[in-house]
């Protein structure tokens, strides 16, 4: 059989099926689920930051067309800093959090909202018109407050307001949204998007919680790739943090992971987002891939 011009041979075509069949039971499971995927800077696939984002793209469209609910949520630290950079600022970090002044939490605005956040749209509408992106200023979706004054403008999350995805998922739409939030005055905070893509899943009690990132998954020892957590437990996260394992920017993320899970989260997953179609291979396939967190005991 062939396809546009290219020839499959039988074994291929067989691997081909085997790949939909396994897939079935896991489209069957997930359609009408909500799945929050937290897109961060650095998940990079491909040989470029376009190919990475095109694949990322892919993978969000195929789980919407088989019934999926997915919501994006993205940072773009990376692109704050670099921008900082060019302006002549110095990036400054406290456990995980960038020190955000009131310069900074402009810049922090122009790139979440008018840089990122357009691209991750264009990206995914390319297959059709699904995506419409949102900050945590639309219809009140992310109320903050400040968390430390020696930090600036960082926000701590009191409440998200889902009813706009809500109403975005329920039309057909895949929200796609940029971690920026409000106080009762109108004031603009740059939150944490690990924080905001924990939160959002627990308000839409979300079936997974899934994070992007720059490595494989969590290890048990840092420095040995052997020692991959596959699965784990939200209190075996704890101890991890608690002992230094876990460390520097990584606590934002395995802190909200442990958070959704005891509040309502199915699981959460921690992916190597380099890898091509990390998502459709974690989720529509028996073996899985990168870190399960559970909120009980690991089976």
């Amino acid at each position: 059989m062939s396809v546009e011009g290219e020839s499959y041979g039988p074994a291929s075509a067989d691997s081909k099926a085997a790949v939909l069949v396994e897939a079935l039971p896991y489209i069957r499971r997930f359609a009408g689920k909500t799945v929050v995927v937290k897109y961060g800077g650095n998940a990079l696939a491909g040989s470029s930051e376009a190919d990475a984002l095109s694949l990322f793209a892919e993978d969000i469209v195929l789980m919407h067309s088989v019934g999926m609910r997915p919501v994006v949520v993205h940072g773009g630290g990376p692109q704050i800093s670099d921008l900082m950079s060019r302006l002549g600022k110095v990036s400054e970090f406290r456990n995980g959090l960038r020190v955000t002044d009131a310069e900074t939490v402009d810049i922090a605005r122009m790139v979440l909202i008018g840089q990122v956040n357009p691209q991750l749209v264009s990206a995914i509408n390319v297959h059709g018109a699904l995506a419409v992106g949102v900050s945590g200023e639309d219809a009140g979706l992310i109320r903050a407050r400040m968390r430390d004054s020696e930090l600036g403008f960082v926000g701590d999350i009191e409440a998200i307001n889902p009813g706009i995805l809500d109403g975005l998922m329920n039309e057909g739409f895949v929200p796609v949204v940029a971690t920026v939030g409000t106080d009762g005055s109108g004031q603009a905070y740059n939150i944490n998007a690990d924080t905001v893509a924990g939160a959002i899943a627990e308000a839409l009690r979300a079936e997974k919680l899934v994070y992007l990132t720059d490595i494989e998954g969590l290890r048990r020892v840092v420095d040995d790739p052997a020692s991959l957590i596959r699965q784990t437990t939200a209190d075996e996260l704890d101890a991890l943090i608690a002992d230094g394992t876990i460390a520097g920017g990584m606590i934002p993320k395995v802190e909200s992971c442990t958070h959704a899970v005891r509040n309502g989260v199915g699981r959460a997953h921690i992916l190597d987002g380099r890898i091509p179609h990390v998502l459709l291979l974690e989720i529509f396939t028996d073996a899985g891939i990168g870190t399960m967190v559970q909120g009980g005991a690991t089976r």
